[in-house]
């Protein structure tokens, strides 16, 4: 329809012609009342971002030992019970699983983004093995390993890749950029120590190392063996899982239980400080 219409159209048209509607006032001040409600609910429901504290500051080794765990023991906890709920999810899901039930789309959907973040495929050429592999897969480490492994790793929290990249664990990247050129790297080699956005994403990065890499595997058959046994999965059994977590191989892993051995006062503190104790319980104890 082109302009001359549209006028032709206006001239017959002997009624009033009505201004279009203005949207009421009160109602644009409710439309902007809402999405403030709904900003401040998001950033207090959004976890906060965890700072690394400089713990250079803490001159004396027994308090910068007791500031490491306190401020890394939540975290730690927080993401174990991430990883505990999507347990409990597939220990509900896998019986019906186990009997060639067909299941629901949203179940479904759930199992395939669960084995992509497990690096598997669902369902991929047997849904029974894939779901044996994802048992062993999605579980918890124990907080004083992880504790102890970041202590080892980074220092303390004082090592340049924790400082610049968030880095407590020592993970390497091999994209060019993606994370922090090391000083005494090799003239032939590639890799970068990977930078992190946060420190929980380190944490979760670092869980899922275990729970996914080849080198890890014998970690997981004990966490497995010892789940199978009833019995909780404890640090000082999954550290023999680690031979492969470092070049010293059997000397890494004795020096990890060697200072887990030497921390456990403070790191039962650091998880009674945070209330975290009930919750790591837990996590350990899951089927």
């Amino acid at each position: 329809m082109n302009e001359e219409t549209e006028a032709s159209r206006a001239t017959r048209n002997k009624g009033p012609r009505l201004a279009p509607r203005q949207p009421s006032r009160w109602a644009s001040e409710g439309v902007v009342v809402l999405a403030i409600v709904l900003v401040a609910g998001y950033a207090l429901l959004r976890p906060a971002p965890e700072t690394l504290p400089d713990f250079n500051a803490f001159e004396r080794v027994e308090e910068r030992k007791q500031a490491f765990f306190g401020f890394l023991a939540p975290i730690v906890v927080s993401e174990n019970e991430r990883v505990l709920e999507q347990r409990r999810q597939l220990l509900e899901i896998a019986p019906r699983v186990a009997d060639g039930e067909r299941l629901p789309f949203l179940d479904r959907r759930w199992m395939k983004n669960l084995a992509a973040e497990y690096e598997l495929a669902w369902p991929g050429e047997s849904r029974e093995e894939t779901l044996a592999l994802l048992l062993r897969r999605v579980d918890t480490v124990p907080a004083p390993l992880a504790l102890v492994q970041a202590a080892k790793e980074s220092g303390w929290g004082r090592s340049r890749f924790a400082r610049q990249g968030n880095n407590l664990f020592g993970h390497w990247c091999y994209a060019r950029g993606c994370g922090i050129v090391p000083s005494r790297r090799n003239t032939d080699a590639a890799h970068e120590v990977a930078a992190f956005d946060s420190v929980r994403e380190s944490v979760r990065r670092y869980i899922n190392n275990l729970n996914t890499h080849p080198s890890y595997l014998p970690l997981r058959r004990i966490r497995l063996d010892e789940r199978e046994a009833g019995r909780r999965p404890q640090a000082l059994s999954l550290a023999d899982g680690l031979i492969r977590y470092s070049e010293r191989r059997e000397a890494y892993v004795e020096e990890i239980k060697q200072i887990i051995r030497a921390n456990r006062e403070l790191i039962g503190q650091a998880m009674n400080d945070d209330s975290a104790a009930s919750a790591s319980a837990a996590a350990a104890g899951a089927p």
